[in-house]
């Protein structure tokens, strides 16, 4: 597998540290509102990243932070009359209703930056005592970024560069404009730790270093993100987590693309800025996490409703050809065919497609266009003159799954007890309706069917038996 390395801006060989095993940290959110549908492309892109990964059998040990304490989360309590603990626990769990709905599975660990307060004081303290920090007479501590000679590698910028478009705002007392805060003395009212260097809280930069070195090691295999946190977000952790350990911070950076909203930026003052748990209560989740994976994930892409509906319209598709399979399973009456050694091998060919885009820097998109050249084999395999065997349909369904596992876009649900209950009441409706049609008596099946059709249930009468789906 080749991955787009941001650090050497070129492809390379994925090689993990230890044989077998992928360690990967994501930066998570800022937990003081709900998510908005850029921060949802890290979340589904990376979460592909570890499925295959998984998928190509490796063990994945997947990191990512809450942010659970920050200038914004102390805002939002003192707006709401509440505490910082409050509002953050109440969008991280709003974060993963959204995460569970775009088919995101769980992290390995979701370790927050309150809960790792010690091991951020030692490493602020290294970093003092190295030399590469140092305590500014407010009560902050800074990043020296001049002590570390490569500050700018990962941005491809170098410190004069950076700093020529630097400015230091009135009241800061920090070294050099680039540097930046490892830690903040306590404001009147603010929440607070204690430490060595005076009572405050960690800056925004360096709870990642901690966590991943804590979780993970010095040095991780991956660490990700999107392409706004290169910098500095990412530029400041690799300062000070080598500066630190005196080794490399991560082997490879990937970054995805930026989102549009109408060929426009998104942004709160164009009025165009859209929550997941927006578009997810008009669209559903299922077309958001396929309009996020169906292009490449370096290229920027665009959300406009017309979009989302042709995502709406490729789901479709999928979904037809899965309930067309497992319904032709189900009815099958030939248990072999002598052309099914030739029609597994003509299926198999879309899976090795399938590994070859995704072997190629996770080209979700070249992907998911062979899972569509495999839904039209599969529909012309299935189509109502054909009578493929128990055994062919078996495998392309287990082939269908096993390639929609990685990506996730057919989110396919176990059904409800309810849900159950009303499959079992039109099943038993469309037995009756075949009765009526047997003993001709075609008023009483015509009224079944439009009854069904009442509650949203469309029949499709086939050489193998009635099918049904919702409208």
């Amino acid at each position: 597998m080749k991955i787009y390395n941001t650090l050497s801006k070129s492809k390379e060989e994925f090689v993990p540290i230890t044989p077998g095993t992928a360690n990967i940290y994501a930066c998570g959110p800022t937990v003081y509102n709900y998510i908005h549908i850029g921060n949802a492309r890290p979340l589904c892109v990376f979460d592909i990243l570890r499925r295959y990964l998984e998928y190509r059998g490796y063990k994945v040990n997947f990191v990512q932070n809450f942010t659970d304490i920050d200038d914004k989360i102390i805002k939002r309590a003192t707006e709401e009359n509440t505490d910082y603990k409050t509002v953050a626990e109440r969008y991280i769990a709003e974060y993963k209703t959204d995460a569970k709905g775009l088919g995101v599975k769980a992290a390995t660990i979701n370790p927050k930056a309150t809960e790792n307060i010690a091991e951020i004081i030692e490493l602020v303290s290294t970093l003092i005592e190295k030399g590469h920090a140092y305590l500014a007479e407010n009560g902050d501590v800074y990043f020296n970024t001049k002590s570390f000679e490569q500050y700018g590698k990962l941005s491809h910028q170098n410190l004069d560069e950076l700093e020529a478009g630097a400015r230091i705002s009135v009241g800061e007392i920090k070294n050099d404009p680039m540097d930046f805060a490892l830690w903040k003395a306590a404001k009147p009212g603010e929440p607070f730790w204690t430490s060595p260097f005076g009572n405050g809280r960690p800056g925004w930069h360096i709870e990642c270093s901690a966590m991943a070195g804590k979780y993970l090691g010095k040095t991780i295999d991956i660490h990700c993100g999107g392409q706004d946190l290169i910098f500095p977000h990412h530029e400041n952790e690799v300062a000070q987590s080598e500066c630190c350990n005196d080794a490399a911070f991560a082997n490879y950076w990937m970054h995805n693309g930026y989102i549009n909203v109408d060929n426009r930026k998104m942004s709160k003052s164009l009025n165009n800025f859209f929550t997941v748990r927006d578009v997810a209560e008009k669209y559903g989740y299922e077309p958001i996490r396929y309009m996020l994976i169906s292009s490449h994930y370096r290229s920027p892409i665009n959300y406009s409703a017309e979009i989302i509906e042709q995502c709406i319209a490729a789901l479709e598709r999928l979904h037809n050809c899965y309930d067309n399979l497992v319904f032709t399973l189900q009815n099958s009456t030939a248990e072999q065919n002598p052309t099914d050694d030739e029609l597994t091998k003509k299926l198999l060919t879309h899976k090795d497609a399938f590994i070859k885009a995704m072997d190629d820097d996770l080209n979700t998109a070249d992907a998911i266009a062979s899972i569509f050249e495999l839904c039209r084999d599969i529909n012309t395999m299935t189509a109502p003159a054909e009578n493929p065997s128990k055994k062919l349909c078996e495998f392309a369904l287990q082939l269908f799954n096993e390639l929609n596992d990685v990506i996730g876009v057919v989110q396919i649900k176990a059904e409800a007890s309810d849900e159950s209950g009303f499959a079992a009441e039109v099943e038993a409706l469309i037995e009756q309706r075949q009765q009526a049609r047997k003993n001709k008596d075609f008023a009483a099946a015509d009224k079944i069917r439009d009854d069904l059709k009442a509650k949203g249930v469309i029949l499709e009468d086939t050489p193998l038996g009635v099918k049904w789906k919702r409208a």
